[in-house]
């Protein structure tokens, strides 16, 4: 169903359901929750989700959506994603489509190889997705670019979406593996910071997260590898 490996303080959950093209049923939705909380309880410091062979995710499976369990599932495993205090990185190795495009953007930042597509064509199943959605799509491809992709049902080809900022970057598995190994160096407690004020955390968490860094044993790190001319090696504490 998916398959966790760990690269130094990145770690990767690979969707493994090649047979459905990586679609999302009730038990993948569940194991991915788990597998990213057993990685951020094992030490990452940054997680890359992708899928095994020839596409991201193509949405939800259809043998399986009408139910209140599922969504459950869905919902409650994108908006932890958002929640979790380490960034994650989407490496969009094909078609996200659907419930694929709902992954995509329940991560910090998306790699898009050349074969990525991105679609949310609800228009075309009489089917709908929740405000989380739409909204995280307008405030990241920009407003025009959402309407597009929900009210004419388009699809955007990778290099569509590097334009609009749907996706981050171009590239492979590994190179999304760079970057999050590049991130992984950086101050986890500022990081974890960031993305609670992007993601809209409510005034008391980010308060807390401000004085939690400014007291921190890194800020002091920082300070010091400043006068000793060398790189800082962040504990996040």
């Amino acid at each position: 169903m998916i398959e966790t490996t760990r690269h130094d303080a990145v770690w990767v959950i690979e969707l493994q359901r090649e047979d459905r093209r990586n679609a999302l049923n009730l038990e993948q939705c569940k194991a991915i929750h788990r597998a990213a909380d057993e990685a951020v309880d094992g030490g990452a410091r940054v997680i890359v989700i992708t899928g095994k062979g020839s596409a991201f995710c193509s949405g939800a499976d259809l043998g399986g959506v009408y139910g209140d369990e599922f969504l459950n599932a869905l919902y409650g495993m994108l908006h932890h994603l958002t929640e979790l205090p380490v960034p994650l990185i989407a490496a969009v190795n094909g078609p996200a489509i659907g419930a694929g495009t709902q992954l995509a953007l329940a991560c910090d930042l998306r790699v898009a190889d050349a074969t990525a597509a991105f679609a949310v064509p609800t228009a075309k199943n009489g089917m709908a997705v929740d405000a989380w959605t739409i909204r995280t799509l307008a405030e990241v491809a920009g407003h025009g670019s959402a309407r597009r992709l929900m009210l004419a049902a388009e699809t955007f080809e990778r290099d569509q979406a590097l334009a609009v900022g749907l996706a981050d970057r171009a590239g492979t598995l590994d190179d999304a593996l760079a970057w999050a190994a590049e991130i992984a160096k950086l101050a986890p407690l500022s990081l974890a910071h960031n993305k609670l004020v992007l993601n809209g955390g409510d005034d008391a968490s980010v308060a807390e997260s401000f004085a939690d860094c400014w007291a921190s044993e890194d800020v002091r790190e920082a300070a010091l590898a400043r006068s000793e001319k060398r790189t800082p090696l962040f504990a996040g504490r």
